[in-house]
């Protein structure tokens, strides 16, 4: 799945977390905002209340139910900065994705 098929679907699904800005960061691969304020899903970089740092790879490999949100965030595969509240509803996030 590319970047853009990962927005695309995360809009279609409405991924996103009612009333908040989470920001996943995928490093070199840039960011996807996921902006509950606006209700969209966009490529967009910018102020967020919660930033999920993971590579891409480990990104997808959540996406696809292989790699367990708090597994990575354990094995610091994923790093939370700022609202932790917000990270703990990824695996909803993720749900969305899946179905």
């Amino acid at each position: 799945m590319t970047k853009q098929e990962l927005v695309a679907r995360m809009q279609e699904g409405q991924a996103w977390i009612p009333g908040k800005r989470v920001k996943l960061d995928f490093g070199d691969q840039g960011a996807v905002m996921l902006d509950g304020a606006a209700s969209q899903v966009s490529e967009n970089d910018g102020e967020a209340d919660t930033t999920i740092k993971v590579g891409w790879d480990d990104w997808q490999q959540m996406a696809a139910g292989q790699l367990d949100g708090m597994t990575a965030f354990m094995t610091g595969k994923l790093k939370v900065e700022g609202d932790m509240s917000n990270a703990m509803q990824l695996q909803g996030v993720l749900a969305k994705l899946r179905s």
